[in-house]
């Protein structure tokens, strides 16, 4: 009796273990469809189809960061002096100047295809800890040194 029982309590297991094994190609000759190979996922997103065109930036109008907004990167470089950061990909451009009151990120993209990259945006942050600063107050300490 009591082997009757443990002999019940194991066919799931059992059932669960024959389900894992491939089945045998169907008498057409060919595998069924749960067991045909499928192509590896992709590794990256495929590029968007069409639209591949220039999509112009927004470009950021705040008070406090006249002379900034628009620049090119001679034009900051004579505001703020060497850059201690200078990033490039592609056609866009970052610039970081930083001082003991902040760290600025001004970001340059071209307005218009093949045109120079000018300054569209930027981030301020305190350079102790990171936290978020006055954009206009960390140009103007900038501005400063």
């Amino acid at each position: 009796m009591q082997h009757r029982i443990l002999v019940l309590a194991l066919l799931p297991l059992l059932g669960a273990c024959v389900s894992a094994i491939p089945s045998a190609p169907a008498p057409g000759g060919t595998a069924p469809p749960s067991a045909r190979p499928s192509a590896p996922p992709p590794t990256r997103p495929a590029p968007p189809q069409g639209g591949g065109g220039f999509r112009a930036p927004r470009v950021m109008n705040m008070a406090g960061l006249e002379g900034v907004i628009g620049a090119d990167a001679e034009a900051l470089q004579r505001t703020f002096g060497i850059a201690r950061l200078d990033v490039r990909e592609g056609d866009v451009r970052k610039l970081q100047y930083n001082g003991e009151a902040c760290v600025l990120d001004v970001y340059l993209y071209p307005l218009r295809p093949g045109a120079e990259p000018t300054a569209t945006y930027v981030d301020a942050r305190r350079s102790s800890d990171g936290l978020d600063v006055d954009r206009a107050a960390c140009v103007a300490a900038l501005r400063r040194r």
